[in-house]
């Protein structure tokens, strides 16, 4: 998956996981419920999860994606 800032033309790749996290955020999802819906698709910890849902969602509001 790609993000792109239009007003800046530039283009950001998101992993598999950081795509899943996008979509469950797009659906509504609390940081909860996406980290047991990632618990349950991926083989990773829920502080693995967690860090990487907390790294991510940074990122994207450093980038002013979120």
């Amino acid at each position: 998956m790609v993000l792109v800032r239009l007003n800046t033309n530039r283009i950001y790749e998101l992993n598999a996981t950081g795509a899943r996290i996008w979509e469950l955020l797009k659906a509504g999802m609390t940081r909860a419920q996406i980290a047991d819906t990632l618990s349950a698709e991926f083989d990773a910890s829920r502080d693995e999860i967690e860090s990487a849902f907390d790294a991510l969602v940074e990122s994207l509001r450093q980038q002013e994606l979120a």
